[in-house]
């Protein structure tokens, strides 16, 4: 999330790390835009936030071109400002999965061409699997199919790698160690993404802002020896976006 307050941060920590896989996290409902909220009319409230209502924000991306200009000037300046950090580009996705979006996805993949953009998040979780981890779970609706499957047709079409597989909507905030090693077993065949909201301590922000999430043990179950020794044990091939993409 580039124009967060700790993108500098979190900049200079994956220099420290340069085999770890950095997407950019495109900001377009609920949060701060990156350009000044002064060119973002229509796009920004009074408060210069997106608005954080995601119907009403897409009604207004599709039907009103004015929007859409800002939209498209405001997703380029966050391209630039990650290829301003110096890291390579991974993969992209939206906050609150907002390239699922038509007028979005298209923006993405006609401004990412310029930025060397090989791999989109595709945000499909099926449920058969978690039914058969966790019987008896009460799950929450998906992402719409009829969207995913738009968007899936989409990247194949302009050549873009994308994973078959999401695992962390249903139960987002609580990819604990234990959920993890249920859910491990019952993966699908093909390339299953499984994504987490870790932290290494819970502040008041945070909690703000993610009320409810369980960040910390989050964190614990991404380096859990567990987890690592069930991956072995099953077989389980551990890549990033960039091993699916095509070399361009």
């Amino acid at each position: 999330m580039v124009a967060a307050p700790a993108a500098a941060d979190a900049v200079e920590r994956a220099r420290r790390l340069p085999s770890l896989h950095i997407g950019l996290h495109l900001v377009l409902i609920d949060g701060r835009p990156l350009l000044p909220p002064s060119e973002l009319d229509g796009l920004v409230g009074r408060d210069g936030r997106f608005d954080n209502n995601p119907l009403r924000a897409g009604l207004r991306f599709f039907f009103r071109p004015g929007i859409r200009r800002r939209l498209a000037a405001e997703i380029r300046a966050q391209f630039e400002a990650f290829r301003a950090a110096g890291l390579a580009l991974d993969h992209v996705n939206a906050h609150k999965h907002m390239h699922l979006h038509p007028t979005v996805a298209r923006l993405i993949v006609e401004i990412g061409r310029d930025y060397r953009l090989r791999a989109v998040r595709l945000p499909a979780e099926p449920q058969a699997p978690l039914r058969r981890a966790f019987p008896g779970e009460r799950l929450p609706m998906p992402p719409p199919a009829f969207a995913v499957a738009a968007l899936r047709r989409r990247l194949r079409r302009a050549g873009l790698a994308a994973n078959d597989y999401v695992f962390g909507i249903a139960c987002s905030g609580a990819m604990t160690e234990d959920r993890i090693l249920g859910l491990l077993p019952h993966l699908p065949t093909g390339v299953s993404e499984v994504y987490f909201h870790p932290a290494a301590e819970t502040t008041p922000a945070l909690q703000a802002d993610m009320p409810g999430y369980r960040a910390t043990e989050e964190l614990a179950a991404l380096v859990s020896p567990r987890v690592r020794q069930r991956i072995e044990e099953l077989g389980i091939r551990l890549v990033g976006f960039a091993d699916l993409a095509p070399a361009r």
